[in-house]
């Protein structure tokens, strides 16, 4: 075991430990539990859709919307309840960046799904999804390092 820190933000890294933790099918399971659980979209958020951007490379609609108060971030996404397996990981996201600065955001390897073993459960076009929703929220992370949040 190495003493090097993770690049992952602190409850990001217990996520991916409680994925390793699984095997096969149960690893599905845990993401469905993840979807089940997205909290709903604040009340100033619902049916607000002009306050979300779509990430348009995910074939599913994903739609996300970032907040920042003291240098940490929150993300909201809206994804349908018919697409479990990207909603789950859209809320895992969520809940594991949740109160991160832009920089630990920046700082998560594009593909860390791996350390959780998605990709022994899910197809190459679930997997493309879920880059592209965590290339989208290192996008916002970037902008509001830049000052182009507002």
């Amino acid at each position: 075991m190495t003493d090097t820190p993770s690049p992952l933000p602190p409850r990001l890294k217990e996520i991916v430990e409680d994925f390793n933790l699984c095997e096969g099918r149960e690893k599905l399971d845990l993401l469905f539990d993840y979807s089940q659980r997205m909290p709903p979209l604040p009340a100033s958020l619902q049916g607000h859709r002009e306050q979300f951007e779509q990430v348009h490379e995910c074939m599913t609609p994903v739609f996300v919307h970032a907040e920042t108060t003291d240098n940490q971030m929150k993300f909201y996404f809206d994804v349908p309840e018919e697409s479990p397996s990207v909603r789950g990981y859209a809320a895992l996201l969520s809940e594991g960046v949740d109160g991160s600065t832009p920089e630990e955001i920046l700082a998560i390897p594009g593909d860390f799904y791996y350390a959780m073993g998605l990709q022994e459960v899910l197809s190459g076009q679930r997997l493309n999804g879920m880059r592209a929703i965590l290339a989208y929220i290192k996008r916002l992370a970037k902008r509001e390092l830049n000052g182009e949040n507002n």
